[in-house]
């Protein structure tokens, strides 16, 4: 150990310089070391090193040397196999070179591994495991230096390496046996620090096998410490990338729900604020088809790295070619690999494979695992001819001799491990990438051929084949689970290449591909949860979808297979993720009609879902032509189907509700759930839909006692049968503080939805589609109560912008509380703001349900007031008639968003002098609203309030005087003196109605 170094001024050690040696796969750790004695108020300078293998080790290391000061080495075993050279060679140069310059070398060490025996010379001191304070209290103590009292704070400090970013999301795993490349990473970190703040973007291009992944793999473990975030986007297949990277928003916090478009938006709109991390990390892995680059591809204050074989990139970022391996590369890897080949004969077989990365991992994997010599290895790949299968069509140059290696492979596979090739004809079954192996041996209870069962009853077989397909690098694995957690067999998952699975697929046999393909449909059948409701299910059905197609599982004739097919298209629909949800509706649909009748039951199920999906996308039109199309084919077929027209019905009402055909939907509904109720029972699920149906209908009628009795009986019988935390019965809860609301009792939806909003949150989460309903519900909640004012306002605009990320703002459901934003911005007074969404709402509805729907011609009401608020009251009054008389024509007279518009058209005919014209509106509107409404609800008082306003413009003043003390007393008595409402009436402020749409 050094002698403790002389001290300087406030007890620091005097200035030193030293020289932090480090092989490239340990910069972030060379980094931090230099940062730290920086700190301290000494000089550091980073020098990467990978001597020549040509150049004798003594004099690389007396190379070291010509720098001033001390040379500080980063060990760990990986030092050692720099060149590579023997390890007698190393120990011969640290016992004699090394050891008559130790005052000049030190050492740490960042290994648990044993390290070379005459690596003592340098008294490594290890840093292995240890807290950054504890790393820094040995490193400075190895090399006889004082800690400072106060460290300089040096800008852009580096992140400790044993401390990973905040958010690391499915980077894999850094491999250990990363050989070169490190002039193309320096490049490429250079490329991406100088770029133009916003635009920081470029994309490793190459052919496959040539090493992009694992290049974008070592760059984020290699500058982790530069960011704050780094985020892996699988990008071979657009659903799975829309989904990986929409997965981040959950990481950011973004509130927004699960249907991936908006999450996209919300990620996009964080990441070019830069919050909550402005030193973020982007890899889009395998990202070919660049249609949707515009829509995908981030900007901001972070790095974007794209890995692609597609050249049309250099028109949207900055590119750096991967070319095959340097020489040295290609020799210095297969001879770590395989330490019994000479350099000569690596460089030939380098020569063999053209220094392509993918053939030459399988090379050395080979060379390695059999011990073979390099030129008995060489014959059988120039020598073997493949008569038998054919070449994939690969299009990139690659290698012909990649395909004799692979088939020498398989070959001996056959003989010496015939069941690692049943492990990969299985591999083949699946999609290539990301492969969940282990359901083989979760679900040994699955209908496997039977030369497959030893695979879920032979564990030792199974780990034997796994683990020669890994040592043979034709798979890695990809085991998830909790840090430090071990996963067992049932758990496992590793990926295969898409080369790999294209080169392998051609290789194996027909028979085995074919017995194979059949049996992962029922594993995926055996690892459907059953119930994609429940979004605690919702992970698994994420990793089935993408192997429904390949597996051939959408084919498939079992009910057992449909049915697992059926509920990951129920998954699409409740997790929000529409587009992906029609798209696999329609493939379904394209394999089923050639096998299947059109009534058959899975077919009607199919029809159900996409219909659902479709709704739920606002395409109200096509839902009820597809549903009514099934309904006229069932009608028509000689065997009646009750059940399935019950159900095609009520798929029906609902799409009439949605198209403003209210009367037509609720007679379609009572009758839909008569017939499940003499056929089901009261309790079955499908009544209990009906029924709850039937509340909606109701309310849309603005039968408002009727439909809270409905969901009242309704939610018990909910709570009773499917239990209190249900998704169904959750919508009930809700459902019933909804009620309660339109019927002015304020305070008790108040009371109802804050509980119902809690559970949404605790079993949905936050942003599932249906809690931000809920929660959109509770705010509309908190203005109505009238005892939250100070806080809507800021919920209100966070809710909005969180449906907006969700649905989009085109999206019913969005333009729904944009409305009831606007409202509420207009009544505290921001016009401008208030017109804008009132604007962009009533247009959104036009262009979505045209300008006759109930809900488009109620919104015309909303733009009256804004137009009255602003002073233009002509224009308003025009506004007003128009609602009533359009709303009028299609609900009826005594529909209370008729009295609502009735109640603003009497206001703004007093407005313009016709005083007459008011009062005689204001008295039919209050007689019917007594009628439909009773004697107390707020929308009545407000229209009694009306009236007195217009009878004392009218000089009538004993009844309005009447009137007013009357509504005065009822409001207090209902909504207590200190409501919104009532002092307004006190204060002789005209009453309004805001238009609430709402399409059920």
């Amino acid at each position: 150990m050094a002698e403790q170094r002389r001290s300087g001024e406030d007890g620091a050690a005097a200035p030193e310089h030293f020289l932090v040696v480090f092989p490239g796969y340990h910069r972030s750790w060379a980094a931090w070391i230099v940062q730290c004695l920086e700190s301290h108020g000494h000089r550091a300078t980073q020098q990467r090193w990978d001597p020549p293998r040509e150049v004798s080790l003594e004099d690389s290391l007396g190379d070291l040397l010509l720098s001033s000061g001390r040379v500080l080495l980063v060990l760990n075993d990986w030092f050692f196999e720099l060149g590579p050279r023997a390890a007698g060679e190393w120990n011969d140069v640290l016992r004699g070179f090394v050891a008559a310059h130790a005052e000049r070398f030190a050492a740490v060490n960042l290994t648990n591994r044993p390290l070379l025996p005459a690596t003592a010379v340098l008294e490594p001191a290890s840093l292995w495991g240890l807290s950054e304070e504890a790393a820094e209290e040995r490193l400075l103590s190895r090399l006889g230096l004082e800690r400072r009292r106060s460290p300089k704070v040096l800008p852009n400090r580096a992140r400790y390496p044993e401390t990973r970013c905040e958010i690391w999301g499915e980077v894999p795993r850094r491999n250990p046996r990363f050989t070169g490349r490190d002039d193309l990473l320096t490049d490429l970190h250079q490329r991406l620090a100088d770029a133009e703040r916003g635009a920081a973007a470029c994309t490793l291009l190459g052919m496959s096998g040539i090493g992009k992944t694992q290049l974008a793999a070592e760059y984020a473990h290699r500058f982790s410490t530069d960011y704050d975030m780094v985020w892996w986007v699988n990008s071979d297949d657009r659903n799975i990338q829309r989904d990986r990277l929409g997965e981040l928003a959950v990481e950011l916090g973004l509130r927004i729900g699960s249907e991936p478009g908006e999450r996209i938006r919300a990620v996009r709109h964080a990441l070019r604020r830069g919050e909550p991390h402005a030193n973020w990390l982007l890899i889009f892995d395998g990202w070919d088809d660049i249609e949707s680059v515009n829509a995908m591809l981030p900007q901001g204050t972070g790095h974007t790295l794209v890995t692609s074989r597609n050249r049309a990139w250099s028109e949207h970022t900055d590119v750096l070619e991967v070319s095959a391996f340097l020489r040295a590369e290609s020799t210095g890897y297969l001879m770590r690999r395989a330490p019994h080949i000479t350099a000569s004969e690596a460089d030939e077989v380098a020569a063999e494979f053209g220094d392509v990365p993918l053939p030459l991992v399988q090379a050395a994997s080979w060379l390695g695992e059999s011990r073979m010599e390099a030129p008995e290895y060489l014959r059988m790949v120039r020598e073997r001819k493949l008569s038998t299968v054919d070449e994939p069509a690969t299009g990139e140059g690659f290698p012909q001799s990649s395909m004799t290696s692979w088939s020498i492979l398989l070959n001996r596979l056959r003989n010496s491990q015939p069941q690692a090739i049943d492990v990969l004809g299985l591999c083949t079954a699946f999609a290539p990438g990301r492969i969940p192996l282990g359901l083989i041996r979760a679900y040994p209870q699955a209908d496997l051929p039977e030369d497959m069962r030893w695979m879920a009853a032979d564990l030792p077989a199974w780990t034997r084949a796994l683990d020669t397909l890994v040592n043979y690098s034709v798979l890695t694995r990809e085991t998830r689970g909790p840090a430090g957690v071990e996963m067992g067999p049932h758990q496992e998952s590793v990926h295969m290449h898409r080369l790999v699975h294209d080169i392998v697929s051609k290789l194996i046999s027909e028979e085995n591909r074919a017995a194979h393909r059949g049996a992962v449909p029922s594993l995926l059948a055996e690892a459907d949860p059953g119930n994609p409701l429940d979004s605690r299910n919702w992970p698994r059905y994420a990793e089935l979808l993408p192997h429904l197609e390949p597996s051939g599982a959408l084919a498939s004739t079992r009910p057992r297979v449909q049915e697992t097919v059926l509920n990951c298209l129920r998954y699409c629909f409740r997790s929000g993720e529409y587009k992906g949800g029609l798209d696999l509706a329609q493939r379904i649909r394209g394999h089923w009609s050639r096998t299947m009748d059109p009534l058959a039951q899975p077919v009607l199920d199919l029809t159900t879902q996409e219909s659902n999906i479709l709704r739920a996308s606002g395409r109200f039109r096509e839902a009820y032509e597809l549903d009514r199309g099934v309904h006229e084919k069932l009608q028509a077929a000689e065997q009646p189907d009750a059940l399935g027209e019950l159900k095609t019905k009520g798929a029906m009402a609902s799409s009439l509700r949605h198209l403003g055909r209210y009367e037509e939907a609720y007679e379609l509904q009572q009758e839909v759930l008569d017939g499940n109720t003499r056929l089901l029972g009261p309790d079955e699920i499908s009544t209990l839909v009906a029924q709850n149906n039937l509340g909606v209908s109701l309310r849309l009628l603005g039968r408002y006692a009727e439909a809270y009795e409905q969901d009242l009986e309704t939610l018990a019988r909910r709570e009773s049968v499917l239990r209190a935390r249900h998704i169904s019965t959750l919508n009930s809860a809700s459902a019933v503080a909804h009620d309660l609301r339109l019927l002015g009792r304020y305070r008790d939806a108040l009371a109802k939805q804050e509980p119902a909003v809690r559970l949404h949150v605790q079993v949905l989460g936050p942003q599932h589609p249906q809690t931000l309903e809920a929660r959109s519900r509770l705010a509309m909640c908190y203005r109505r109560e009238g005892g939250h004012t100070q806080d809507v306002g800021p919920l209100m605009a966070s809710l909005m912008d969180q449906l907006a990320q969700v649905h989009g703002r085109e999206h019913y459901r969005t333009l729904a509380f944009i409305t009831n934003y606007g409202n509420y911005l207009r009544e505290h007074g921001d016009l401008s703001q208030a017109r804008e969404l009132i604007d962009e709402a009533e247009a959104g509805y036009r262009a979505l349900l045209g300008p006759a729907h109930p809900v488009a011609t109620g919104m015309v009401c909303n733009t009256g007031l804004v137009m009255q608020a602003a002073g233009e009251r002509a224009e308003a009054m025009s506004m007003f008639e128009s609602a009533m008389a359009g709303l009028t024509a299609t609900l009826g007279p005594d529909h209370p968003w008729v009295l609502g518009c009735a109640l603003n058209a009497a206001s703004a005919r007093n407005f313009n002098g016709r005083i007459s014209d008011a009062v005689d509106l204001s008295r039919d509107t209050l007689r019917r609203a007594r009628h439909s409404l009773g004697e107390e609800h707020p929308l009545t008082l407000s229209c009694q309030v009306a009236l007195s306003a217009d009878l004392r413009a009218a000089r009538e003043q004993e009844e309005a005087g009447k009137l007013e003390e009357d509504g005065l007393l009822s409001l207090t008595r209902t909504l207590g003196a200190q409501h919104p409402h009532t002092i307004s009436a006190r204060q002789r402020t005209r009453p309004y109605w805001d238009f609430e749409p709402y399409l059920g």
